[in-house]
């Protein structure tokens, strides 16, 4: 195989992704069924090491609450680095899957494996995020935005009802934009640091997967929301839990699609 000797260097952990199965560009078509298979495999990842998942999943939340409270630069810091972060995790996850540990320090090895690249995710999920915004905004109008948010006519019955309209219609239009975004999110973060791919690339894998897997991910979304319900019961703390265990099954997720 010829080797370029302009493209930047392989990590050594996307070099060894081939161990654990052969590639599979797009990814398969796998059974509805598989959808809760990810979470109950997601589960086994997080029963071989719960303590390091909880301080794994602490420590993120902390960063992420320390970065919201900057204002502006820390909620694109946020969406940055979500990638880098999502990264190390799943590199953390195949560790485990392996017979190896999962180790507090895998949240960061994002930043050690091809950090650019997962960068540049988080930078086309933002990107994306401002489209659907501007969309939103330009089919509902940016009239009704500034009266609602100012607060403007809320004494008037007839004013305030059609702002409420309005903004419900403009939340409608951005979950609908907002899929096909986390559709070529999803299994960005898995296939850059796995398998190389660039930053479209792996978004467009990551559609593609998705796009055929649309009922495992329906079972998958109505278990993952029945299990957050429960995990919000005790003043959230089923979270500690359910946070690695969706976590892990991005990975598991991931290599029952790409991998065969």
């Amino acid at each position: 195989m010829t080797t370029n000797p302009y493209a930047a260097p392989r990590a050594a952990v996307a070099d060894e992704a081939s161990a654990q199965g052969e590639f599979v560009p797009g990814g398969r078509t796998v059974l509805a069924a598989n959808g809760w298979t990810w979470i109950a495999d997601g589960w086994t990842l997080f029963k071989a090491a719960p303590g390091t998942w909880i301080g794994i999943v602490v420590v993120l939340l902390l960063i992420l609450v320390v970065l919201a409270l900057i204002p502006f630069l820390g909620s694109l810091a946020t969406s940055l680095l979500f990638p880098v972060f999502t990264g190390g995790i799943v590199i953390g996850c195949r560790a485990l899957d392996e017979g190896g540990r999962l180790e507090f320090n895998h949240l960061f090895d994002g930043f050690k494996t091809n950090f650019g690249t997962l960068i540049a995710v988080g930078a086309l999920y933002l990107a994306a995020w401002v489209v659907i915004f501007v969309v939103t905004m330009v089919i509902v109008g940016a009239g009704a935005f500034a009266l609602f948010m100012g607060g403007g006519g809320a004494s008037d019955p007839a004013i305030a009802g059609k702002a409420l309209t309005t903004i419900a219609l403009a939340v409608l239009i951005m979950l609908g934009l907002s899929v096909p975004v986390l559709m070529a999110f999803w299994f960005a973060p898995p296939l850059v640091v796995f398998h190389n791919l660039g930053a479209i690339e792996a978004m467009k894998q990551s559609f593609s997967g998705c796009l055929r897997n649309l009922m495992p991910f329906l079972v998958y979304g109505i278990v993952g929301m029945l299990l957050a319900i429960v995990a919000s019961i005790p003043i959230l703390l089923g979270w500690l839990v359910l946070g690695p265990v969706i976590a892990a099954s991005i990975y598991t997720s991931y290599k029952d699609i790409y991998l065969r």
